[in-house]
C-alpha cells in the first residue's frame, strides 16, 4: 500500500519563504563581502592614517541604527552596501600595520583561512541538523555588554599607566568566542524561518565575519614567532 506525506499549504508557503530568506541572505552576504574586499584593497592602495579604522567603527554604529530603522524600505539594500563598503575601507589601515611586521602575509592569511573555516564550519553544521541556537540570546546579548563595558576599559586604563596587552589578548579571545555564539545563533534564525528580514540577518552575519576576523587577526599576530 502506497503512503505520501502530506504537506499543508501552510506549511509549504512557510517553507518557501524560509528558503527565500536563506538564498537571499547568503546572496547578498557573498555580494557584500565582495564589496568590502574591494573597498579594503583601495584603502591599502591610499594607506590612510589609522585614525580611519576607528573612525569606521563609529560610523557603522550609526548605520547600523538607520539600517534598522531603514530595514523594510527600499533604502536597506543601498545603505547595506554602504555601511559595508565603510568597513571595508576601515580595516585597511589595520592590514597595512599588519603586512608591514615581519611574516605579516602569513599571519593575515593565517587569520583569514581560520575566519573563512569557522564561518562555513559553523554554517554546514547549523543548516545540516537545523539545530535551534535561540536558546544562546540572553547569553550572547549578556556577553555583548560585558564586553563593551571590558572595550571601555582598555581605552581608559592605559591613561593611568596600566599595561593591558595581556587584558587585550583576552578582551580578543572573548569576542572571538562570542562570534561564534552569534553565527551559532543568526544562522540558527535563518534556517529554521525566525529571521524574516533579509537585510538585517546579512548584517548579522557580516559583522558577526568581520569581528571573527579582526580578534583572530590579533590573536594570530600576537601568537607569531615575531
Amino acid at each position: 500500500m502506497a503512503t505520501y506525506n502530506h504537506v499543508t499549504p501552510a506549511s509549504a508557503a512557510s517553507a518557501r519563504d524560509t528558503n527565500k530568506v536563506i538564498r537571499n541572505t547568503y546572496t547578498l552576504l557573498a555580494m557584500t563581502m565582495v564589496f568590502s574586499s574591494i573597498m579594503a584593497a583601495v584603502s591599502m592602495a591610499m594607506n590612510p592614517p589609522f585614525m580611519v579604522y576607528l573612525g569606521s567603527i563609529i560610523g557603522s554604529f550609526i548605520l547600523l541604527f538607520v539600517i534598522n530603522k531603514k530595514q523594510n524600505t527600499a533604502a536597506a539594500l543601498p545603505l547595506t552596501f554602504l555601511f559595508t563598503g565603510l568597513m571595508g575601507f576601515g580595516i585597511g589601515p589595520l592590514l597595512n600595520h599588519y603586512l608591514a611586521i615581519p611574516n605579516g602575509g602569513q599571519v593575515v592569511m593565517t587569520a583569514l583561512g581560520m575566519t573563512a573555516f569557522t564561518f562555513f564550519g559553523l554554517t554546514a553544521y547549523v543548516m545540516s541538523t537545523r539545530k535551534d541556537f535561540s536558546f544562546m540570546g540572553g547569553f550572547l546579548a549578556a556577553g555583548s555588554m560585558v564586553l563593551l563595558v571590558s572595550m571601555l576599559a582598555l581605552f581608559v586604563l592605559p591613561m593611568f599607566g596600566v599595561n593591558i596587552s595581556g587584558l587585550q589578548l583576552a578582551f580578543s579571545a572573548a569576542v572571538v568566542v562570542l562570534m561564534v555564539g552569534f553565527l551559532l545563533y543568526d544562522t540558527s534564525l535563518i534556517v529554521n524561518g525566525t529571521h524574516t528580514n533579509y537585510i538585517m540577518a546579512t548584517v548579522g552575519l557580516y559583522l558577526s565575519i568581520y569581528n571573527l576576523f579582526v580578534h583572530l587577526l590579533s590573536l594570530v599576530g600576537a601568537f607569531s614567532d615575531d
